[in-house]
Protein backbone atom coordinates (compact mmCIF):
# COMPACT_ATOMS: atom_id res chain seq x y z
CA UNK A 1 0.00 0.00 0.00
CA UNK A 2 1.61 3.38 -1.01
CA UNK A 3 2.12 5.46 1.93
CA UNK A 4 0.32 8.58 2.98
CA UNK A 5 1.47 11.83 2.36
CA UNK A 6 1.76 13.83 5.97
CA UNK A 7 -0.89 15.94 5.40
CA UNK A 8 -4.90 15.50 4.12
CA UNK A 9 -6.20 17.13 0.96
CA UNK A 10 -6.30 20.94 0.91
CA UNK A 11 -9.88 22.26 1.65
CA UNK A 12 -11.23 25.15 -0.71
CA UNK A 13 -11.89 26.58 2.90
CA UNK A 14 -8.03 26.36 3.71
CA UNK A 15 -7.01 27.36 0.63
CA UNK A 16 -7.53 31.21 0.79
CA UNK A 17 -5.34 30.79 3.94
CA UNK A 18 -2.89 28.42 3.05
CA UNK A 19 -1.62 29.58 -0.75
CA UNK A 20 0.87 31.75 -0.93
CA UNK A 21 4.55 31.91 -3.57
CA UNK A 22 7.31 30.57 -1.37
CA UNK A 23 8.66 32.77 1.28
CA UNK A 24 12.27 33.76 2.32
CA UNK A 25 14.86 33.97 0.59
CA UNK A 26 16.05 30.73 -0.44
CA UNK A 27 17.07 28.76 -3.57
CA UNK A 28 13.42 28.00 -4.42
CA UNK A 29 11.67 31.18 -3.24
CA UNK A 30 9.59 33.45 -5.12
CA UNK A 31 11.69 36.42 -4.20
CA UNK A 32 15.05 34.43 -6.10
CA UNK A 33 12.91 33.45 -8.44
CA UNK A 34 10.77 36.02 -9.60
CA UNK A 35 13.31 37.83 -12.52
CA UNK A 36 11.21 36.52 -15.55
CA UNK A 37 8.37 38.50 -13.81
CA UNK A 38 10.45 41.54 -13.57
CA UNK A 39 11.28 41.19 -16.87
CA UNK A 40 8.18 40.66 -18.04
CA UNK A 41 6.71 43.74 -15.90
CA UNK A 42 9.64 46.12 -17.13
CA UNK A 43 8.48 45.29 -20.97
CA UNK A 44 4.86 46.80 -19.82
CA UNK A 45 6.35 50.05 -18.17
CA UNK A 46 4.59 52.20 -21.15
CA UNK A 47 1.22 50.75 -21.10
CA UNK A 48 0.90 51.22 -17.20
CA UNK A 49 2.47 55.12 -17.83
CA UNK A 50 -0.74 55.08 -20.10
CA UNK A 51 -3.33 53.95 -17.72
CA UNK A 52 -1.77 56.71 -15.20
CA UNK A 53 -1.95 59.64 -17.63
CA UNK A 54 -5.83 58.50 -17.53
CA UNK A 55 -6.10 59.27 -13.56
CA UNK A 56 -8.31 61.72 -12.43
CA UNK A 57 -5.82 64.32 -10.17
CA UNK A 58 -7.05 65.28 -6.97
CA UNK A 59 -6.75 68.00 -4.06
CA UNK A 60 -3.23 67.97 -2.92
CA UNK A 61 -4.71 67.92 0.35
CA UNK A 62 -6.21 64.77 0.05
CA UNK A 63 -3.40 61.60 0.12
CA UNK A 64 -3.30 59.33 -3.17
CA UNK A 65 -3.42 55.84 -2.64
CA UNK A 66 -2.05 52.93 -4.76
CA UNK A 67 -2.97 49.17 -4.14
CA UNK A 68 -0.24 46.20 -5.59
CA UNK A 69 -3.12 43.17 -5.36
CA UNK A 70 -1.42 39.57 -4.99
CA UNK A 71 1.59 41.56 -4.17
CA UNK A 72 4.20 38.12 -3.02
CA UNK A 73 7.69 38.88 -1.18
CA UNK A 74 10.25 39.91 -3.67
CA UNK A 75 11.06 43.02 -4.75
CA UNK A 76 9.23 43.01 -8.46
CA UNK A 77 6.41 44.76 -6.12
CA UNK A 78 8.27 47.67 -4.90
CA UNK A 79 9.39 48.26 -7.96
CA UNK A 80 6.14 48.82 -9.72
CA UNK A 81 4.82 51.16 -6.80
CA UNK A 82 7.56 53.17 -6.99
CA UNK A 83 7.41 53.62 -10.46
CA UNK A 84 3.66 54.47 -10.03
CA UNK A 85 4.23 57.25 -7.46
CA UNK A 86 6.92 58.81 -9.48
CA UNK A 87 5.15 59.18 -12.63
CA UNK A 88 1.84 60.37 -10.58
CA UNK A 89 4.10 62.85 -8.97
CA UNK A 90 5.68 64.34 -12.42
CA UNK A 91 1.88 64.68 -13.27
CA UNK A 92 1.10 67.20 -10.61
CA UNK A 93 4.24 69.01 -11.22
CA UNK A 94 3.93 69.15 -15.07
CA UNK A 95 0.45 70.87 -13.81
CA UNK A 96 2.47 73.26 -11.77
CA UNK A 97 0.60 71.38 -8.80
CA UNK A 98 2.20 70.70 -5.51
CA UNK A 99 1.96 66.80 -5.00
CA UNK A 100 -0.06 65.13 -2.60
CA UNK A 101 0.81 62.93 0.24
CA UNK A 102 1.06 59.13 -1.11
CA UNK A 103 0.47 55.99 0.26
CA UNK A 104 1.21 52.25 -0.91
CA UNK A 105 -1.14 49.23 0.27
CA UNK A 106 0.77 46.14 -0.20
CA UNK A 107 -2.32 43.10 -0.39
CA UNK A 108 -2.10 39.25 -0.60
CA UNK A 109 -3.58 36.42 1.29
CA UNK A 110 -2.56 36.48 4.85
CA UNK A 111 -0.04 33.52 4.09
CA UNK A 112 2.22 35.86 1.99
CA UNK A 113 5.60 36.32 3.90
CA UNK A 114 5.23 40.28 4.14
CA UNK A 115 7.99 40.02 6.55
CA UNK A 116 10.61 39.52 3.43
CA UNK A 117 8.66 42.09 1.35
CA UNK A 118 8.90 44.75 4.18
CA UNK A 119 12.65 43.96 4.92
CA UNK A 120 12.90 44.88 1.21
CA UNK A 121 10.99 48.14 1.31
CA UNK A 122 14.23 51.10 1.46
CA UNK A 123 13.82 53.53 4.47
CA UNK A 124 11.21 56.25 4.77
CA UNK A 125 12.50 59.85 3.76
CA UNK A 126 12.05 62.11 6.58
CA UNK A 127 8.81 64.22 5.96
CA UNK A 128 10.48 66.87 7.80
CA UNK A 129 11.50 68.27 5.16
CA UNK A 130 10.05 69.51 1.80
CA UNK A 131 8.26 66.92 -1.02
CA UNK A 132 11.14 67.96 -3.41
CA UNK A 133 14.01 67.17 -0.62
CA UNK A 134 12.04 63.54 -0.53
CA UNK A 135 12.01 63.03 -4.10
CA UNK A 136 15.42 63.52 -4.37
CA UNK A 137 16.68 60.74 -2.57
CA UNK A 138 16.65 57.83 -4.55
CA UNK A 139 17.63 55.81 -1.65
CA UNK A 140 14.38 56.49 0.47
CA UNK A 141 10.52 56.12 -0.40
CA UNK A 142 8.26 58.70 -0.69
CA UNK A 143 5.56 57.46 0.33
CA UNK A 144 3.56 55.23 4.10
CA UNK A 145 2.98 51.96 3.63
CA UNK A 146 0.82 49.16 4.74
CA UNK A 147 0.42 45.63 4.50
CA UNK A 148 -3.33 44.21 3.51
CA UNK A 149 -3.91 40.49 3.95
CA UNK A 150 -6.81 38.97 2.40
CA UNK A 151 -8.40 38.01 -0.59
CA UNK A 152 -8.65 40.46 -3.60
CA UNK A 153 -11.84 38.81 -4.88
CA UNK A 154 -13.50 40.28 -1.50
CA UNK A 155 -13.77 43.96 -0.17
CA UNK A 156 -10.14 44.94 1.06
CA UNK A 157 -10.96 48.45 1.13
CA UNK A 158 -13.14 51.55 2.62
CA UNK A 159 -15.36 52.40 -0.41
CA UNK A 160 -14.21 55.15 -2.53
CA UNK A 161 -10.60 55.33 -1.07
CA UNK A 162 -8.38 53.72 -3.70
CA UNK A 163 -7.11 55.75 -6.72
CA UNK A 164 -4.80 52.94 -8.43
CA UNK A 165 -5.61 49.29 -8.29
CA UNK A 166 -2.51 47.04 -9.74
CA UNK A 167 -2.41 43.71 -10.02
CA UNK A 168 -0.15 41.53 -11.98
CA UNK A 169 0.58 37.63 -12.31
CA UNK A 170 -2.22 36.86 -9.63
CA UNK A 171 -5.64 37.07 -11.31
CA UNK A 172 -4.87 33.60 -12.83
CA UNK A 173 -4.84 31.90 -9.40
CA UNK A 174 -8.24 30.97 -8.85
CA UNK A 175 -10.45 31.57 -5.01
CA UNK A 176 -10.45 27.37 -4.96
CA UNK A 177 -10.05 24.28 -6.87
CA UNK A 178 -13.51 23.86 -8.40
CA UNK A 179 -15.92 21.39 -5.84
CA UNK A 180 -16.74 19.01 -8.96
CA UNK A 181 -12.86 18.64 -10.25
CA UNK A 182 -12.29 16.77 -6.76
CA UNK A 183 -15.66 15.17 -6.70
CA UNK A 184 -15.47 11.19 -8.00
CA UNK A 185 -19.06 11.43 -9.16
CA UNK A 186 -18.92 14.68 -11.09
CA UNK A 187 -18.33 14.42 -14.57
CA UNK A 188 -15.57 16.89 -14.11
CA UNK A 189 -13.58 14.75 -12.17
CA UNK A 190 -10.51 14.98 -13.28
CA UNK A 191 -8.94 11.65 -12.72
CA UNK A 192 -5.44 10.97 -13.42
CA UNK A 193 -4.51 15.23 -13.64
CA UNK A 194 -3.20 17.66 -11.25
CA UNK A 195 -4.31 20.59 -14.05
CA UNK A 196 -6.83 21.34 -16.46
CA UNK A 197 -4.07 21.16 -19.11
CA UNK A 198 -4.89 18.32 -21.33
CA UNK A 199 -8.67 17.68 -19.40
CA UNK A 200 -12.34 17.09 -20.50
CA UNK A 201 -14.43 19.25 -21.40
CA UNK A 202 -16.47 18.85 -18.21
CA UNK A 203 -12.97 19.95 -16.04
CA UNK A 204 -12.22 22.80 -18.10
CA UNK A 205 -16.12 24.20 -18.02
CA UNK A 206 -15.88 24.00 -14.04
CA UNK A 207 -12.80 25.96 -14.03
CA UNK A 208 -13.99 28.88 -16.77
CA UNK A 209 -16.93 28.93 -14.27
CA UNK A 210 -14.71 29.52 -10.87
CA UNK A 211 -12.93 31.91 -12.89
CA UNK A 212 -15.70 33.63 -14.12
CA UNK A 213 -17.10 34.06 -10.22
CA UNK A 214 -13.51 34.80 -8.93
CA UNK A 215 -13.31 37.71 -11.23
CA UNK A 216 -16.98 39.01 -11.16
CA UNK A 217 -16.40 39.22 -7.25
CA UNK A 218 -12.80 41.06 -8.12
CA UNK A 219 -14.32 43.49 -10.25
CA UNK A 220 -17.41 43.93 -8.15
CA UNK A 221 -15.10 45.29 -5.12
CA UNK A 222 -13.42 46.99 -6.47
CA UNK A 223 -15.79 49.32 -8.08
CA UNK A 224 -16.93 49.54 -4.97
CA UNK A 225 -13.31 50.76 -3.46
CA UNK A 226 -11.91 52.85 -6.16
CA UNK A 227 -12.60 56.38 -6.11
CA UNK A 228 -14.45 58.62 -9.36
CA UNK A 229 -11.55 58.97 -12.16
CA UNK A 230 -9.41 55.75 -10.52
CA UNK A 231 -8.08 53.46 -12.77
CA UNK A 232 -6.57 49.84 -12.59
CA UNK A 233 -3.58 48.11 -14.82
CA UNK A 234 -4.16 43.80 -14.28
CA UNK A 235 -2.09 41.43 -16.09
CA UNK A 236 -2.54 37.86 -15.38
CA UNK A 237 -1.43 34.27 -17.42
CA UNK A 238 -3.53 34.39 -20.68
CA UNK A 239 -3.70 31.71 -23.52
CA UNK A 240 -4.00 32.22 -27.66
CA UNK A 241 -5.69 29.48 -27.64
CA UNK A 242 -10.04 29.38 -27.83
CA UNK A 243 -9.36 25.81 -26.20
CA UNK A 244 -9.39 26.49 -22.37
CA UNK A 245 -7.59 22.29 -21.88
CA UNK A 246 -4.72 24.11 -23.69
CA UNK A 247 -3.12 26.05 -21.63
CA UNK A 248 -0.28 27.50 -23.22
CA UNK A 249 2.99 28.23 -20.93
CA UNK A 250 0.94 27.60 -18.01
CA UNK A 251 0.31 24.00 -19.86
CA UNK A 252 4.04 23.31 -19.90
CA UNK A 253 4.85 24.61 -16.96
CA UNK A 254 2.28 22.61 -14.92
CA UNK A 255 1.12 20.08 -17.11
CA UNK A 256 3.66 18.19 -18.47
CA UNK A 257 6.78 17.73 -16.65
CA UNK A 258 5.10 18.48 -13.38
CA UNK A 259 2.33 16.11 -14.10
CA UNK A 260 4.61 13.59 -15.11
CA UNK A 261 6.35 13.43 -11.88
CA UNK A 262 3.50 12.70 -9.96
CA UNK A 263 2.56 10.01 -11.87
CA UNK A 264 6.37 8.83 -10.94
CA UNK A 265 5.17 8.77 -7.67
CA UNK A 266 2.63 6.60 -8.20
CA UNK A 267 4.07 4.49 -10.40
CA UNK A 268 6.96 4.08 -7.72
CA UNK A 269 4.32 3.61 -4.52
CA UNK A 270 4.67 6.89 -2.63
CA UNK A 271 1.46 7.66 -3.46
CA UNK A 272 -1.78 6.71 -4.24
CA UNK A 273 -3.81 7.52 -7.35
CA UNK A 274 -6.42 9.08 -5.31
CA UNK A 275 -3.89 11.52 -3.48
CA UNK A 276 -2.42 12.06 -6.54
CA UNK A 277 -6.04 13.20 -8.12
CA UNK A 278 -6.92 14.78 -5.27
CA UNK A 279 -4.33 17.73 -5.95
CA UNK A 280 -5.24 20.40 -8.44
CA UNK A 281 -3.72 23.27 -9.46
CA UNK A 282 -5.75 26.74 -8.81
CA UNK A 283 -5.20 28.17 -11.81
CA UNK A 284 -7.02 29.14 -14.85
CA UNK A 285 -5.41 30.86 -17.95
CA UNK A 286 -7.89 32.76 -19.46
CA UNK A 287 -8.20 33.72 -23.23
CA UNK A 288 -9.07 37.77 -24.25
CA UNK A 289 -12.44 36.54 -24.86
CA UNK A 290 -12.99 35.15 -21.55
CA UNK A 291 -11.87 38.06 -19.60
CA UNK A 292 -13.90 40.90 -21.96
CA UNK A 293 -16.91 39.32 -21.35
CA UNK A 294 -16.30 39.23 -17.43
CA UNK A 295 -15.32 43.26 -17.46
CA UNK A 296 -18.07 43.96 -19.69
CA UNK A 297 -20.95 42.04 -17.70
CA UNK A 298 -19.94 44.01 -15.03
CA UNK A 299 -20.14 46.90 -16.64
CA UNK A 300 -18.80 49.17 -14.07
CA UNK A 301 -15.24 49.71 -15.59
CA UNK A 302 -14.36 51.61 -19.36
CA UNK A 303 -11.66 49.42 -20.80
CA UNK A 304 -9.19 51.12 -22.07
CA UNK A 305 -6.62 48.60 -23.77
CA UNK A 306 -7.41 44.61 -23.39
CA UNK A 307 -4.89 42.49 -25.30
CA UNK A 308 -2.71 39.80 -25.51
CA UNK A 309 0.50 40.80 -24.28
CA UNK A 310 3.45 38.15 -25.00
CA UNK A 311 5.62 37.84 -21.79
CA UNK A 312 8.35 35.63 -22.70
CA UNK A 313 10.01 32.57 -21.10
CA UNK A 314 9.70 32.15 -17.30
CA UNK A 315 13.12 30.81 -17.40
CA UNK A 316 16.25 32.79 -16.79
CA UNK A 317 19.71 30.74 -16.95
CA UNK A 318 22.93 32.11 -17.35
CA UNK A 319 24.16 28.70 -19.18
CA UNK A 320 21.40 27.87 -21.86
CA UNK A 321 23.23 25.01 -23.28
CA UNK A 322 23.92 23.47 -19.52
CA UNK A 323 20.90 21.12 -19.12
CA UNK A 324 21.27 20.80 -15.09
CA UNK A 325 20.77 24.73 -14.97
CA UNK A 326 17.76 24.72 -17.20
CA UNK A 327 16.15 21.45 -15.47
CA UNK A 328 16.81 23.13 -12.37
CA UNK A 329 15.63 26.31 -13.02
CA UNK A 330 11.73 25.07 -14.47
CA UNK A 331 11.56 23.45 -10.91
CA UNK A 332 12.56 25.91 -8.65
CA UNK A 333 9.99 28.18 -11.03
CA UNK A 334 7.17 25.43 -10.32
CA UNK A 335 8.25 25.06 -6.93
CA UNK A 336 8.28 28.74 -6.00
CA UNK A 337 4.86 28.88 -7.32
CA UNK A 338 3.08 25.51 -6.61
CA UNK A 339 5.75 24.29 -3.55
CA UNK A 340 3.85 25.26 -0.73
CA UNK A 341 0.45 23.61 -1.98
CA UNK A 342 2.27 20.70 -2.57
CA UNK A 343 3.86 20.93 0.85
CA UNK A 344 0.88 20.70 2.63
CA UNK A 345 -0.60 18.18 0.79
CA UNK A 346 2.12 15.33 0.72
CA UNK A 347 4.62 16.58 3.17
CA UNK A 348 8.09 18.10 3.38
CA UNK A 349 9.69 14.44 2.28
CA UNK A 350 7.78 13.85 -0.88
CA UNK A 351 7.57 17.32 -1.73
CA UNK A 352 11.32 17.17 -2.51
CA UNK A 353 11.06 13.84 -4.08
CA UNK A 354 8.60 15.20 -6.50
CA UNK A 355 10.71 18.59 -7.63
CA UNK A 356 14.04 16.25 -8.09
CA UNK A 357 11.72 14.19 -10.81
CA UNK A 358 10.25 17.41 -12.07
CA UNK A 359 14.47 18.93 -12.29
CA UNK A 360 15.73 15.37 -13.59
CA UNK A 361 12.43 15.21 -15.97
CA UNK A 362 12.78 19.37 -17.19
CA UNK A 363 16.81 18.72 -17.67
CA UNK A 364 16.44 15.87 -20.35
CA UNK A 365 14.12 18.35 -22.31
CA UNK A 366 16.04 21.33 -21.42
CA UNK A 367 16.31 22.43 -25.57
CA UNK A 368 12.80 21.67 -25.82
CA UNK A 369 11.60 23.88 -22.74
CA UNK A 370 13.76 26.51 -23.85
CA UNK A 371 12.14 27.04 -27.58
CA UNK A 372 9.20 26.56 -26.36
CA UNK A 373 7.71 27.60 -22.83
CA UNK A 374 6.51 30.62 -23.51
CA UNK A 375 4.06 32.70 -21.62
CA UNK A 376 1.54 35.45 -22.97
CA UNK A 377 -0.68 37.68 -20.32
CA UNK A 378 -3.33 39.47 -20.36
CA UNK A 379 -3.41 43.22 -20.13
CA UNK A 380 -6.29 45.18 -19.26
CA UNK A 381 -6.50 48.97 -18.78
CA UNK A 382 -9.48 49.65 -17.18
CA UNK A 383 -11.13 53.48 -15.87
CA UNK A 384 -13.84 53.82 -13.20
CA UNK A 385 -15.75 56.76 -14.66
Amino acid sequence: MAPKGDNVVVSNMKLERLLSMKGGKGETSYANNSQAQALHARSMLHLIEETLDGVQLNSSEVPFVVVDLGCSCGSNTIYIVDVIIKHMIKRYEALGYEPPEFSAFFSDLPSNDFNTLFQLLPPQANYGGSMEECLASDSHRSYFVAGVPGSFYRRLFPARSIDVFHSAFSLHWLSQVPDSVLDKRSKAYNKGRVFIHGAGENTANAYRKQFQTDLTGFLASRSQEMKRGGSMFLVCLGRTSVDPTDQGGAGLLFGTHFQDAWDDLVQEGLISNEKRDNFNIPVYAPSLQDFREIVEADGSFAINKLEVFKGGSPLVVSQPDDAVEVGRALANSCRSVSGVLVDAHIGDRLSEELFLRVERRAASHAKDLLEQLQFFHIVASLSFA
